[in-house]
């Protein structure tokens, strides 16, 4: 396969990685580099949903210990069928929205300039967010209520907005619901492994006749592992982060990264998609 194709799967599979867990939207970044590389057909698009697996491999990987102690213990233990309910309770609000809206939602927003002003408006929300003052009341997973669960599944829903962040839909919204910074980033963390599955076996299934293995091996292997290896550092990082710091610098970054994609589109500098 051409080296120039490999490389772009590379830097793909970085971006999907570091972004994927960040309150700086995944999706919004990937549109943008894919622009930004002339990645971005068709079988590009397939690309950015196949290797979202390798993002979602590096949450399981992280998290083995708890995922196994979950799965063994559903048929019995009562604090992991909760856990897993919890995560299908906040599972259907994205899923029910993304069925009915989802295609006119990519059709009309699935664009650069969009994408720019979401990562403004989102960084503003994230401001607001850590500047009210926060009551703690959740400090764990483990003991979120069923309600809380619905109310953070409506959160990530916003997701559907290319540009504003699954990650930090569920965060911003676990703050203003009351939880801890840890227990906020951990959900949304545990939330993307049936949210992000799910979507991409959908996506897959709908994209079938663009698959084919022996042609794309090279090109999906790269941008698997590249995302993964990136992913797990990203998840490390931000726990750490976390432990001392706010979500202030992220709401900055968006800020300025949407700016700098708005004044580089009006500007001419950069030839974003239109259509």
């Amino acid at each position: 396969m051409d080296i120039e194709i490999l490389i772009k799967a590379l830097i793909m599979g970085v971006v999907e990685g570091l972004t994927e867990f960040l309150p700086i939207s995944s999706t919004g970044h990937l549109i943008l580099a894919g622009d930004l590389l002339d990645f971005n057909d068709d079988k590009a698009k397939l690309f950015s949903i196949v290797i979202q697996v390798g993002a979602i491999l590096a949450i399981c990987w992280e998290y083995r210990v708890k995922i196994a102690s979950v799965l063994s213990g559903l048929t019995s233990d009562k604090q992991a069928q909760k856990f897993v309910l919890n995560l299908v309770i906040a599972f259907i609000p994205l899923a029910s929205l993304g069925l009915l809206f989802g295609k006119y939602i990519k059709a009309l927003l699935f664009k650069p300039i969009p994408v720019a002003l979401a990562f403004i408006i989102g960084a503003f929300v994230i401001i607001w967010a850590e500047k009210r003052e926060h009551k703690i009341r959740v400090h764990s997973v483990d003991d979120l209520s069923m309600l809380d669960a619905f109310k953070l599944g409506i959160a990530q829903a916003f997701a559907l907005i290319p540009g504003t962040s699954r990650s930090g839909s569920t965060i911003i919204g676990g703050l203003l619901f009351g939880l801890s910074r840890k227990a906020a980033t951990e959900f949304s963390f545990f939330l993307a492994i049936p949210t992000l599955i799910i979507a991409s076996l959908y996506d897959l299934y709908k994209h079938k006749d663009l698959l084919h293995v022996e042609g794309d091996l090279e090109l999906f292997a790269v941008g698997l592992i590249a995302a993964f290896i990136s992913a797990l550092f990203a998840v490390k990082g931000l726990l750490r982060y976390i432990s001392h710091h706010d979500f202030i610098i992220f709401a900055w970054y968006r800020i300025v990264f949407g700016l700098v994609v708005i004044a580089s589109a009006y500007s001419g500098l950069v030839q974003w998609t239109v259509d």
